[in-house]
């Protein structure tokens, strides 16, 4: 590497991004690696505080910051996900579509312990919108030795993939609402209406919803109908409570569903149960889902959507995080709810 006046580096080639801060107005490149300076840029460079230039030749076994970037972020990548061109050093990692963000965190941990790596991320297990940058990364100094990318796309290789977003399936959904208010028409259900929008939200829909009142074998009926009318997927609502005539989770065991829990270390949320009937998960959702803007419903749904077949360990996990701060005005997902696991 050569140490360059910049009134003596006209005709010679930039090996690197350089950077140009206008505090309140600008930050961005304002040279890109290949540049050849030219007269005209030497005040330029002056400003941005640039009296001298570093020219080298790269030796066997360096690679340089754009590449090392790109060839990190290409072994991590997974599908759905989408590629920037490297800026500055950085390469960033965007969803090509709307899905679930999935990190494989452990690898994530394994890469930034090579020296002269960096590599940045969002919580895992959470909701993304097409486009959004879910990743970054890029090496400390400028060139780093040809042995350390290859150890990260060892790790990438070994635990692939590292970065993927998984598409919301399009999944129809059956709402079997219990409670003999309800079904006898004393009080008017607001839990339909809130069910609709967020699975819509999501990209599913709700094909059915059935009323039945306080009673097992109606309740066992409505939710095998349902699967057999082709819901690939059974909100149950209402009687999600202690009160002995809360029959819901009694009546989703009855049904045949294979309980993974009843009760969840979320708040709001702990009241709910997740069972499967064969393939089709079954969720018994409490009262919370219909008021509270994010409550358990925003951490389990959008995974099951996306394809997982959650565990009770995955229920267990979510405990970390688990706690909604219930601000005055609801950030979510801007915020650390449920990022945890």
């Amino acid at each position: 590497m050569k140490r360059v006046p910049v009134e003596d580096a006209v005709g010679m080639v930039l090996c690197h991004d350089m950077t140009r801060i206008v505090p309140g107005k600008f930050k961005g490149r304002a040279f890109k690696k290949g540049h050849i300076i030219e007269e005209t840029d030497i005040s330029t460079l002056l400003s941005i505080g640039k009296e001298h230039i570093y020219v080298f030749d790269l030796e066997d076994g360096l690679v340089h910051e754009n590449d090392a970037a790109m060839r990190i972020a290409k072994a991590a990548a997974g599908p759905g996900i989408e590629l920037t061109e490297p800026a500055e050093g950085r390469v960033n990692l965007k969803a090509a579509t709307a899905g679930l963000l999935k990190i494989n965190v452990e690898a994530l941990y394994q890469i930034n312990d090579i020296e002269d790596i960096v590599f940045s991320t969002l919580h895992t297990h959470q909701q993304i919108s097409e486009k959004r940058s879910v990743a970054g990364t890029r090496i400390v100094p400028l060139v780093t030795a040809e042995e350390k990318i290859r150890e990260v796309e060892s790790v990438c290789k070994t635990y692939y993939p590292i970065v993927q977003v998984l598409p919301f399936r399009t999944t129809r959904i059956g709402v079997v609402t219990t409670g003999s208010e309800i079904y006898h028409g004393r009080i008017e259900d607001k839990f339909g209406p809130v069910l609709h929008m967020k699975f819509a939200e999501l990209g599913s829909q709700v094909m059915n919803q059935v009323f039945v009142s306080d009673d097992t074998e109606m309740t066992v009926a409505a939710i095998h109908k349902m699967i057999d009318d082709g819901a690939e997927m059974i909100a149950v609502t209402g009687g999600m409570s202690v009160d002995p005539d809360d029959q819901t989770p009694a009546s989703i065991r009855a049904a045949g569903g294979e309980v993974v829990t009843y009760g969840a270390p979320i708040f709001p949320g702990a009241m709910f149960m997740l069972a499967y009937i064969g393939d089709v998960p079954v969720v018994g959702l409490p009262g919370c889902v219909m008021y509270y803007k994010a409550s358990i419903f925003d951490l389990v749904i959008p995974r099951l959507l996306a394809g997982e077949r959650l565990t009770r360990s995955d229920i267990i996990r979510m405990g970390h995080g688990g706690l909604c701060s219930v601000c005055a005005e609801c950030r979510y997902p801007m915020c650390g709810f449920g990022k945890g696991s």
